[in-house]
C-alpha cells in the first residue's frame, strides 16, 4: 500500500464522520434561524441524508455476511439451495436489497428498503427547497437605502 492510499484509508472515515456531524449541526441550527431561505443551506440536509442513505445501504448490502448459509443457520432459518440458485441475481441488485435464505426469510432488515426510498424522496425535496429558495431570493425587490 502506498502512502497516498494509506493516508486516504486513515483520513477518509473521520473526515466523512466530521462532514456528517457538521451537516447535522448546521441543519439543526439553520431551521429555527430560517437559514433554509438560503439555497446553499440545503447542502447540509442533503449531505446528512446521503450519509444516512449510505449507512442504511451498507447495512442491507452486507446483511448476509460472507457465508449466507451460515448466517441463515445462525438465525435458525432453513437455507434453501434451490431457491438461491433460481434467484441468483437477487442478492447482487442495488435496489431493492434482498438476501433471502428461502422464499419466506430475508436477511436484509425490513427497515432498509423503505428508508432508502424515504432518503431518495427527501433528497428530491432538498433539491426542490434549494430551487424554491433560489427563485424566492431572485424575486425579492431590491432594498432601497
Amino acid at each position: 500500500m502506498n502512502a497516498v492510499s494509506a493516508l486516504a484509508t486513515i483520513a477518509l472515515p473521520p473526515l466523512c464522520l466530521a462532514m456528517f456531524v457538521l451537516s447535522v449541526w448546521r441543519t439543526a441550527r439553520g431551521l429555527p434561524t430560517r437559514h433554509w431561505k438560503r439555497p446553499t443551506w440545503w447542502i447540509f440536509p442533503a449531505a446528512m441524508l446521503v450519509g444516512i442513505g449510505c449507512v442504511t445501504w451498507f447495512i442491507g448490502a452486507f446483511s448476509g455476511g460472507l457465508d449466507v448459509g451460515e448466517a441463515c443457520a445462525a438465525r435458525g432459518v432453513h437455507y434453501d439451495d434451490e431457491y438461491r440458485a433460481e434467484h441468483w441475481r437477487e442478492p447482487s441488485r442495488w435496489f431493492p436489497l434482498h438476501n433471502k435464505c428461502n422464499a419466506q426469510h430475508d436477511l436484509v432488515p425490513t427497515f432498509v428498503n423503505p428508508t432508502l426510498v424515504a432518503v431518495a424522496v427527501l433528497l428530491l425535496c432538498c433539491v426542490a427547497g434549494a430551487v424554491a429558495a433560489s427563485v424566492a431570493g431572485r424575486n425579492k425587490p431590491a432594498a432601497r437605502h
